[in-house]
């Protein structure tokens, strides 16, 4: 699977904090000081590009919506349609809330 390229202690590390943040507050907090404020924007766009993906919007109504480049609206549809599926696990729980 494509994921075990990405296994590793630092990486465990990681998920593991994250995994003991409670509120969206600690989250702003902890984004605030883990990455740069572009890196957050770019993780936050790709997931509007997945969602927009998702219900079926087109590449030019996402590009205008998100202005995300075609490339990046490109290469989330590839991880929707080929990837480890952490998109779609994602997305579903957001529709289920």
């Amino acid at each position: 699977m494509q994921i075990d390229k990405l296994r590793g202690e630092q990486l465990d590390q990681l998920f593991d904090a994250m995994l003991t943040i409670e509120t969206r507050e600690e989250f702003y907090r902890f984004f605030d000081d883990l990455a740069t404020m572009n890196e957050i924007q770019s993780l936050a766009q790709r997931l509007q590009v997945a969602k927009m993906l998702d219900q079926g919007d087109t590449y030019s109504q996402i590009e205008k919506e998100t202005k995300a480049s075609t490339a990046t609206i490109s290469r989330v549809r590839r991880c929707l349609d080929y990837g480890s599926e952490g998109y779609k696990i994602a997305l579903k729980r957001l529709n289920d809330k």
